[in-house]
């Protein structure tokens, strides 16, 4: 067993290893459904589930975690979730129908579930305060970047090899972290396991409620702009289950004396804050992700490989910026940090507001590379800010919670910009078709110019007519479409803008000492 004479870093890096393959994993299969649902003869909207299982059960661990680590053990926890991500990754692969790769892709969620949290404790309980903001960066460049280049990195994967292969490259990564993690990695003494024999009683109504009402609340978020909402008697459904689960849960859990999720614990203004400030992180980090290839994709008609190499600049700059901001934040006040990211990064997203059909591959690089300049401002401080005033024996619990409300913020965000997506789209439609009318003399003059470019290409009169009339039916589709992607990028903007202010309300962390305050 390690006696503290383990490099820090070194357990720093170990960690990270597996938690960086399971985050790769919320975004890089998104672009191999296409070639999973045709190789496992299944519809594009059943090989949905392939994502939907996963974000599920990883939902519902995650808030776990803290209470699952003091049952087993942290250490052993942690290699537990290593393990079953590593094993069904192989059995995902593996699959060969759509029924098993769910199954296998609920288990995958089971295992990464816990390994955010578990990194996240591990590294709190290995540094001290004054080094944590170091720690964090090799943290955060896991979680932050993993996102940005698993768009391509499932492209380039999907196209010169096979689906497969996006799970089976998790294999030797994750026997790699086991082997590290137990030669490396032991719980603090301080942290002590609860024991069934001395009167410790597991709390299986809480599980209950808990995993119903976040179960039900992943589905609503995944499949709710393809079911269109609260049209769908599905969607009802699930929404009176979360309503149930998540009310119910959260009252008998703030009574009960050996909760699984201590809610209690958003007592602490700065973990509560803080909290919250994750959530948007994950809004805006997640969303931004998931629409700058798609309008690459959908109006600039760039291959889906390209687009997702587009986001690949702006992880590099957070890998760059992270260490810097792990530095400054035992200097700087954190709440000056993230006013600043935020502000930065809101910027950016405003400078996106202002693109057209007209921008250049460049232009879309720069902007994601500014807003990921700000996002570097943001995961070290938050994190830091939020365990500042954390007993040692609550960051368990803690570490579940605040990446729970990242991976909502993050299913929240990407629900609301896609469903945005659609109603301005068709919004903007119905403004510019009002323009399209026998009175406009621009209508007029240019359904005849290209009537007359028809006609003298060898087409008939009334051909001619018709494809011209399509031609400007498509123009405007693209527009109205451009406009909507303008809302969206406004809208995310704002968003982070008008979050700032509630940032000052934290208290600095004290960093003299490395020690960690409790009360």
């Amino acid at each position: 067993m390690p006696d503290g004479s383990i490099n820090p870093w070194v357990i720093a890096v170990t960690v990270t290893l597996a938690t960086f393959m399971e985050v790769l994993d919320t975004s890089i299969a998104n672009v191999a459904l296409p070639h999973i649902a045709g190789n496992l003869s299944a519809s594009a909207d059943e090989s949905t589930w392939v994502l939907t299982s996963y974000l599920v059960s990883n939902a519902i661990i995650l808030p776990l975690s803290g209470w699952l680590s003091s049952v087993v053990g942290r250490k052993r926890f942690y290699m537990g979730c290593v393990a079953v991500f590593t094993l069904s990754s192989f059995l995902c692969g593996f699959a060969t129908s759509l029924g098993m790769l769910v199954v296998f892709r609920i288990l995958q969620g089971v295992g990464g579930g816990g390994l955010q949290p578990s990194e996240q404790a591990i590294l709190n309980d290995t540094f001290p305060l004054s080094q944590r903001g170091m720690a964090f960066a090799v943290y955060g460049i896991a979680v932050v970047v993993a996102p940005t280049i698993g768009p391509w990195l499932g492209g380039w994967i999907t196209d010169n090899y096979s689906w497969r292969w996006i799970f089976y490259i998790n294999v030797p990564v994750g026997l790699v972290s086991l082997l590290l993690t137990y030669f490396l990695v032991s719980d603090p003494p301080f942290m002590k396991r609860v024991r069934l024999k001395e009167g410790f009683r597991v709390d299986y109504i809480g599980l209950g409620l808990i995993s119903l009402g976040l179960g039900s609340m992943q589905i609503i978020l995944d499949k709710g702009q393809r079911e269109d909402w609260f049209a769908s008697d599905f969607i009802r459904l699930f929404f009176v289950l979360m309503l149930i689960g998540v009310v119910a849960g959260v009252i008998w859990e703030l009574r009960t004396k050996d909760p699984v999720v201590d809610f209690r614990m958003l007592k602490n203004r700065n973990f509560a804050i803080a909290t919250t400030a994750m959530f948007f992180l994950g809004f805006v980090l997640y969303s931004s992700t998931v629409l700058i290839p798609q309008l690459l994709q959908e109006l600039l008609g760039y291959p889906a490989e390209l687009a997702g190499l587009a986001l690949s600049p702006g992880g590099a700059v957070i890998m760059l910026m992270m260490p810097v901001v792990g530095i400054l934040v035992s200097r700087v006040d954190p709440r000056w940090l993230i006013a600043f990211g935020c502000t930065i990064s809101a910027t950016a997203l405003l400078v996106m507001a202002g693109w057209n059909l007209e921008i250049d591959y460049r232009h879309a690089v720069f902007g994601r590379m500014l807003q990921s300049f700000g996002l570097a401002f943001l995961f070290i401080p938050i994190n830091v800010a939020a365990f500042a005033y954390v007993p040692r024996e609550k960051t368990n619990m803690g570490t579940g919670i605040i990446n729970l409300a990242r991976n909502i913020g993050a299913s929240v965000g990407i629900a609301t910009v896609t469903t945005m997506l659609e109603r301005r789209t068709q919004y903007h439609m119905s403004q510019l078709n009002e323009h399209v009318n026998p009175m406009s003399e621009a209508y007029r003059k240019m359904l005849a110019s290209l009537t007359s470019a028809f006609t003298s290409a060898g087409g008939s009169t009334t051909g001619a007519a018709s494809q011209a009339h399509g031609m400007i039916y498509n123009i405007i589709a693209r527009q109205a479409t451009m406009l909507s992607f303008v809302d969206d990028f406004k809208m995310l903007g704002v968003v982070f803008f008008a979050i700032i202010p509630i940032f000052f309300l934290m208290r600095r962390p004290k960093m003299s000492g490395g020690s960690v305050p409790v009360h």
